[in-house]
C-alpha cells in the first residue's frame, strides 16, 4: 500500500509531465512570433574602383592606378615621350598622396583639360595642366612687351593663362593645391594641405567665396570651368576610360 508521501510524489510527477506535453503542443501549433531587431543606421559604402559613378570626392584614396594613367596618356599625348608621361604621372602620385587628394582623379581632370596632353597650353614651355588662369582673353601687342605675368604669345597675339616652369615642381602642385582649396576651407586643412594650397594660390588667386565649396568633382561644375555644366561628369567618364585602358 502506497504511503501518502509516495502518492503525492507520483501525482506531482504526472502533473508536470502533462503540463510539459501541453506546452510542447502549444509551441507546435501557435503561430511564430515576430522578432524585433534594433534599427540600424545605414552607412554609405563607396563604390569600388572601376565602377561607373556620376560623382566622386576630390579627397580620398586614388580611384585608379599609375599604370592605367600611363597606358591611357601614352597612346594620345603629343610632344611628350613615354618617359615624360611616366614622370608626370609619378609626380601626381608623389604630391597627391601626402595631402589626401585623389591624384588619379586629378590626372583625369588634366587629361580632360589638355586633350590628353595635346593642347597648346599643355605643351612646353607652358605646361599648364588644367586651364589654370586660361580665360580666353587675348590682347594685341608685340612679342617683346607682354601685358603682364600670366600671358603667353600665340598666333601673333597675347593669350591670358599661367605658364609653369616645370611639371613636377610647379604645374602639378598648382593643380592639386587648387583642388584642395575647393575641397576644404582653410581651417580644416592639415599643415601639409595648407602649404600646398597656399603655393597653388600664389600662381592664381581664388575668391574666398569658393574656398571649401566643392568637395566633389561635380561640385566644380561652373566653377573651375565656365559654363562647365557637365564638367565633373565628363571627368568621371574620362577616369573610367583611363581605368579601362589597362
Amino acid at each position: 500500500m502506497r504511503s501518502r508521501r509516495s502518492f503525492v510524489r507520483c501525482g506531482t510527477a504526472a502533473l508536470l509531465a502533462a503540463t510539459t506535453r501541453a506546452t510542447d503542443m502549444q509551441a507546435r501549433t501557435a503561430p511564430p512570433q515576430p522578432v524585433w531587431l534594433p534599427i540600424m543606421q545605414s552607412t554609405a559604402i563607396p563604390a569600388p574602383v572601376g565602377t561607373h559613378s556620376t560623382d566622386a570626392p576630390l579627397l580620398g584614396l586614388p580611384s585608379g592606378t599609375a599604370a592605367q594613367a600611363i597606358a591611357y596618356l601614352a597612346q594620345r599625348a603629343v610632344g611628350y615621350t613615354s618617359f615624360d608621361i611616366t614622370s608626370i604621372v609619378n609626380a601626381y602620385q608623389q604630391h597627391g598622396e601626402p595631402v589626401g587628394v585623389d591624384w588619379f582623379l586629378a590626372l583625369a581632370q588634366m587629361a580632360h583639360e589638355t586633350g590628353s596632353l595635346t593642347s597648346w597650353w599643355s605643351q612646353r614651355p607652358r605646361r599648364n595642366p588644367a586651364g589654370i588662369g586660361v580665360t580666353g582673353r587675348v590682347l594685341a601687342g608685340t612679342l617683346d612687351a607682354p601685358p603682364g605675368r600670366d600671358w603667353a604669345w600665340h598666333n601673333n597675339q597675347w593669350e591670358e593663362g599661367v605658364s609653369f616652369a616645370t611639371w613636377a615642381d610647379d604645374g602639378i602642385p598648382a593643380q592639386l593645391g587648387r583642388l584642395l582649396a575647393y575641397a576644404l576651407p582653410d581651417e580644416q586643412m592639415t599643415d601639409a594641405q595648407r602649404a600646398l594650397s597656399d603655393m597653388a594660390l600664389s600662381y592664381r588667386a581664388m575668391p574666398a567665396s569658393l574656398r571649401g565649396i566643392a568637395p566633389t568633382i561635380v561640385g566644380l561644375n561652373g566653377r573651375w570651368a565656365w559654363p562647365g555644366t557637365n564638367y565633373g561628369q565628363a571627368i568621371m567618364a574620362l577616369a573610367q576610360r583611363m581605368r579601362d585602358s589597362n
